[in-house]
């Protein structure tokens, strides 16, 4: 369980690195949406894992992005440490979350199940009506 401190740290490092990747990144690699999900504080606040879910066109085009995020750690890590008030600024370690992608996945195999339901009930009352 994330103590206050952490949970208020892990805010402030959240909005620092999304506003760092939407607004002082310009590498042309960083194609389509990127959204930092989450971020989770070692108990010291020395150490922070950042968990980015990156939306493009394709595969490539993801891992492309998230090479170039983590190529840039240093830089968001500089404008972190800008605007952080604490003794130290915490080192951060990106991870790519798959959880959204996955749930996304999920909800369409539900929506398909849920549209094959319905196209075998209307087919059953079909049969029933021409009899």
């Amino acid at each position: 369980m994330a103590t206050r401190r952490q949970e208020k740290v892990a805010r402030v490092v959240k909005e620092a690195v999304s506003d760092a990747i939407a607004h002082h990144l310009n590498d042309p690699r960083i194609d389509g949406f990127v959204s930092v999900t989450r971020v989770e504080m070692a108990a010291d606040l020395r150490n922070a894992d950042v968990y980015i879910s990156i939306f493009g066109s394709d595969q490539a085009g993801q891992n492309k992005a998230f090479t170039a995020i983590t190529h840039a750690k240093s830089r968001i890590q500089a404008l972190l440490a800008d605007r952080i008030q604490s003794k130290f600024c915490p080192v951060l370690h990106f991870y790519k979350d798959e959880k959204f992608k996955k749930t996304l996945e999920t909800l369409n195999l539900i929506d398909e199940a849920v549209k094959d339901l319905k196209n075998k009930d209307s087919d059953g009352e079909d049969d029933l009506m021409s009899e």
